[in-house]
């Protein structure tokens, strides 16, 4: 329920804070007075679109809060969800928009998208302004509708759980026939790419051997210069140098015996010895092992062009990107090979959801069924009981082409005001006064399946007056007994029926601003509003009375 709402800087309202009651409020005023403005408000707070131009001229931004009971609402999966700490007493939602158009909100001081916002709101509040009676044109308002009067929300879930498997299959399948397509007519070029790859015979790591082992039949004289070089310095006149280094260090450690100071140079020219030992044997056996083989060079050039041309063929940067491309493409022809059977499996998973769909969806259109006469029932008592005495509904469902998420059901909504006139599709005949009291019977009936806490309307009463607007005033109220009801209103018999009234009227303030401002009125303020309403901007006292009497019948019905 809508506790308390707070608008600062938006519009003409400069700043608006106004506790709501339960049961049924009313909120009158004159056209333009801004009363379309508080509504614009709210619907921003519930994720409506964001307009920095609805921000008052020289603020920075504008802000919209509004206070709501959650008391017999389970929505602490949301909160839990979202990590949002939750309280069943008081849920605070605020919106602010600055000027620069980007928006932020807030549901109990935690940021949230916008999209939260709407989610939540759909929980706590529902608003039907004039353009909303459109929605009983709307197919699929009618489908809700029906599945909220049928009170079966499992028979929807099953249907849209198998619907949405379903859907997924059937692009599987699509998928895997353009690809078995594709596949057969590309099999042989396939096949003669994977052919080439294993041909070649190709291992993982080979290309960087044989580039090494190029590059040193290439340079084989080079190289073996360099270590002929090399030797001859290690072995000057045949003799190894290490022979010398030895006979310098067994010097030195003679000479130790009586100079201590030549121990360490006789161990450094000991270590000296031995590495160099150790390097005049390596520069040995590479010198042998360097040998230039023209035809090995000729074999190991031919192997490298056979890699880089299969490389540069198949976009490849390594031999291991040509091992892997021979493996996809075994996968793909395989795949080719077998599409059939892939396919057939794939169909008959198709087949059998599409079966398991179809009936699942005519378990809902039999809950429709059921529910649209229901709904035709209690709507012509609902209308007959606001003045039209010879109304006739008739819901018709027929099959779709196709079923969607919707289900496998086409709805026509069939009306007729008059007693000999056939019902006709309700958008080709109904007139405004005649779908306003249409679309509160159904509200009617929503609100007493759903216990949604609030509903507002806005000006739903268009097109009606007299009797029609006292009996509408009526069923509000009833809808007031198990949910909060606010009705923005022209009609005085509406006026009178609410509980609680509001008046919005635009002033200009001191700085010369007009703006718009909403009160509650008292039982006496009442009654002079509500006067106003019968007789125009000249008050008479038999209007003081109409208007006394109006309020009194009211409580007395």
């Amino acid at each position: 329920m809508l506790q308390r709402l707070t608008i600062s800087h938006y519009a003409l309202i400069e700043q608006l804070d106004i506790n709501w009651m339960p049961g049924f409020s009313v909120i009158t005023g004159e056209t333009g007075a801004g009363k379309s403005i508080m509504l614009g408000a709210l619907e921003l707070l519930l994720g409506g679109r964001a307009d920095a131009k609805a921000i008052q001229n020289g603020q920075k931004k504008c802000m919209v809060e509004a206070s709501f009971s959650l008391e017999g609402r389970d929505l602490q999966a949301f909160f839990n969800e979202n990590d949002i700490d939750y309280d069943p007493a008081e849920c605070i939602v605020r919106r602010e928009v600055l000027h620069t158009g980007k928006s932020r909100a807030f549901i109990n001081d935690t940021p949230v998208p916008a999209a939260r916002l709407r989610e939540i709101g759909a929980q706590l509040i529902d608003i039907h302004s004039q353009h909303k009676n459109l929605l009983i044109r709307n197919e699929r308002f009618i489908l809700d509708t029906l599945d909220t009067m049928a009170a079966q929300p499992e028979l929807i879930e099953n249907y849209l759980a198998i619907h949405t498997q379903c859907k997924q299959a059937a692009e599987e399948l699509r998928a895997l026939q353009q690809a078995a397509e594709k596949g057969q007519a590309d099999l042989e070029y396939m096949q003669f790419q994977l052919n080439q790859i294993e041909e070649a015979a190709l291992t993982d790591g080979e290309q960087e051997e044989l580039e090494q082992e190029q590059a040193v039949l290439s340079h084989a004289e080079d190289i073996r210069q360099a270590f002929a070089l090399a030797l001859s310095i290690t072995r000057p006149d045949g003799q190894s140098m290490a022979g010398q280094l030895r006979m310098a260090a067994e010097g030195l450690q003679q000479a130790a015996r009586n100079y201590p100071q030549a121990a360490p140079l006789a161990e450094r020219l000991h270590s000296l010895r031995i590495e160099l030992d150790d390097i005049d044997d390596e520069l040995e056996r590479n010198a042998e092992n360097i040998d230039f083989d023209p035809n090995r060079l000729t074999f190991v050039e031919e192997r490298l062009s056979t890699i880089y041309s299969l490389e540069q063929k198949h976009h490849a940067e390594s031999v291991r990107d040509l091992l892997d491309l021979a493996e996809q493409l075994r996968r793909d022809i395989d795949t080719a090979l077998n599409a059939d059977e892939a396919l057939n499996r794939l169909q008959q998973k198709v087949t059998q959801l599409r079966s398991q769909r179809d009936t699942a969806a005519r378990h809902l259109t039999a809950s429709r069924e059921k529910a649209a006469r229901m709904m035709e029932d209690e709507l012509v008592q609902a209308l007959q009981n606001l003045g039209m005495s010879h109304v006739q509904i008739a819901i018709k469902l027929t099959p779709r082409p196709e079923p969607d998420t919707s289900g496998a059901d086409h709805v026509t909504f069939l009306f007729s005001a008059n007693r000999n006139v056939p019902p006709q599709d309700v958008s080709e005949i109904a007139s405004g006064g005649e779908i306003a009291r249409l679309m509160l019977s159904i509200k009617a009936l929503i609100s007493r399946r759903t216990h949604l806490p609030s509903i507002i309307f806005d000006e739903i009463d268009t097109g009606v007056s007299g009797h029609v607007a006292e009996r509408m005033a009526q069923m509000m109220r009833r809808i007031a007994e198990s949910c909060q009801v606010i009705c923005i209103t022209h009609l005085p018999q509406i006026a009178a029926s609410g509980e609680h009234h509001f008046k919005v009227y635009k002033a200009d303030d001191a700085d010369g601003m007009t703006r718009s401002h909403i009160i509650p009125l008292t039982e006496e303020e009442r009654i002079h509003e509500i006067a106003h309403m019968l007789s125009g901007s000249q008050l008479t006292e038999a209007a003081i009375e109409n208007a006394r009497m109006l309020c009194n019948s009211v409580r007395h019905a």
